[in-house]
C-alpha cells in the first residue's frame, strides 16, 4: 500500500468501527424495544419529551403524578388495573430505558460525525449517506412517538400493529443502511476479485427485510399467541378463504386478521429458507471455495436457523426469551445479508 494511503486508510478504518458500533446499539434497541413489547410496558409513559423526559422520577411525588397519567389511559382499565406503584415503575423503566436508548444512539452517531467531518474524514458522498441516515434516525423517533400515541386512544390496550411493523421496519433499515456502509468502507484492493452473485445477495436482503416487517405485525397483533402448531394451522396447512380473508374490507385482513398475518409470515419464511439455500448451492458449483460461497452458507445457515427458532416460539406461545432472541436474531440475519450483498456488489 502506497505511505500516503496510510492516514487516510487508519481514519477510515476508525470510521468503520464507529458505524459498526452504532450498528449494535441499533440492535441494541431493538432487543430493549422487544422487551418492552413482550413486557407490556410501551405504554408506561403517555408524553413525549424528547429533552427533559431523559430525567426519570427522582421523588416518590414525581413517581405519583407519573402513575396517574397511566391510570388515566384504557390499558390500565382494561388490563392492568389495581397495579401497585412498584409494578408501575417496573413497566416504566423498560420504556424509559429505550427512549434513553435512542437519545444514547443520537449521541453516539452526532459527536463522531461532528468530529470525523472537522477532520476531513467524512467528506462528500459519505458525508451526504450518513447524515440520511442520522435523518432517519430523527424520523424514527417521531415514529416511535406516533406508535405509542395509538395505543393511548380510548379503548386501546396496545399499539396499533401497522405502526409498530414500520417502527421495526425503519430500525431495521437503518441497521442494514450503517452495515452497508461499514462493509463498504473495508479496502479490498489487495484482495482476489469477488465470485459474480448476481442480484441474488439483493434479493434475499429484501425478503429477509420484508420478513422483519410482517413479524412486526405478527408482534403488534399478537399473532403468535394463536394456532399455536407447526406445520400444520387449525389442522391444516392452508386455512381456507373463509377464515384467511374474514375481516372487511379484505385489505385490512393483511393486519388485523391474525389467521392471514401468521400465514404470511410462515410463507415468508419458507420462501426465504429454500431461496437462501438455492443461492448458497448455486454459488457452490460456479464458487466452490470462494469467499461469496462461505458466506452464502453461513447466511442459509443463519435463516434456517431463525426458522427453526422461530418455530420454537410459537410452539411455546412466545415466552420472553424466545420472543426476545427470535427478534434479535432476525437482526443478525439481515446484517449478514448485507454484508454479503455490499460485498458482492463490489
Amino acid at each position: 500500500m502506497p505511505l500516503a494511503r496510510v492516514p487516510q486508510t487508519r481514519s477510515l478504518s476508525a470510521v468503520r468501527a464507529w458505524i459498526y458500533l452504532l450498528a449494535v446499539l441499533v440492535v441494541l434497541m431493538v432487543a430493549v424495544g422487544g422487551a418492552t413489547r413482550l413486557t407490556g410496558s410501551g405504554l408506561s409513559i403517555t408524553e413525549w419529551r424528547p429533552v427533559t423526559g431523559a430525567i426519570p422520577p427522582l421523588t416518590e411525588q414525581a413517581w405519583l403524578i407519573e402513575f396517574e397519567k397511566y391510570r388515566q389511559i384504557s390499558q390500565y382499565e382494561l388490563m392492568n388495573k389495581g397495579m401497585t406503584l412498584s409494578e408501575f415503575k417496573f413497566i416504566y423503566g423498560w420504556e424509559w430505558g429505550h427512549r434513553q436508548l435512542g437519545r444514547l444512539i443520537g449521541l453516539a452517531f452526532f459527536l463522531p460525525l461532528v468530529w470525523f467531518w472537522a477532520r476531513g474524514v467524512i467528506k462528500g458522498r459519505l458525508a451526504l449517506t450518513l447524515l440520511g441516515i442520522g435523518a432517519l434516525g430523527g424520523l424514527q423517533g417521531a415514529i416511535g412517538w406516533i406508535m405509542v400515541a395509538s395505543g393511548l386512544e380510548p379503548g386501546m390496550t396496545a399499539v396499533a400493529p401497522i405502526k409498530l411493523a414500520l417502527h421495526l421496519t425503519v430500525a431495521s433499515i437503518i441497521l442494514a443502511c450503517l452495515v452497508w456502509v461499514a462493509a463498504g468502507l473495508k479496502d479490498r484492493s489487495d484482495q482476489a476479485p469477488e465470485a459474480h452473485a448476481g442480484y441474488a445477495p439483493r434479493i434475499l436482503m429484501g425478503l429477509i427485510l420484508f420478513q422483519i416487517a410482517l413479524g412486526g405485525l405478527v408482534a403488534g397483533s399478537k399473532a403468535g399467541l394463536t394456532y399455536n402448531t407447526w406445520p400444520l394451522m387449525d389442522g391444516v396447512f392452508v386455512p381456507p378463504a373463509s377464515a384467511l380473508f374474514s375481516v372487511s374490507p379484505w385489505i385490512e385482513n393483511f393486519v388485523d386478521n391474525v389467521v392471514l398475518v401468521q400465514f404470511n409470515h410462515r410463507l415468508v419464511a419458507y420462501a426465504i429458507v429454500a431461496f437462501a439455500l438455492w443461492h448458497a448451492w448455486s454459488l457452490r458449483q460456479t464458487a466452490s471455495g470462494s469467499k461469496a460461497a462461505s458466506r452464502t452458507t453461513a447466511v442459509a445457515g443463519l435463516t434456517l436457523a431463525q426458522m427453526v427458532l422461530g418455530i420454537v416460539t410459537l410452539l411455546l406461545v412466545v415466552p420472553l426469551w424466545a420472543g426476545l432472541a427470535h427478534q434479535v436474531f432476525a437482526m443478525a440475519v439481515l446484517a449478514m445479508a448485507v454484508v454479503h450483498a455490499r460485498v458482492s456488489a463490489v
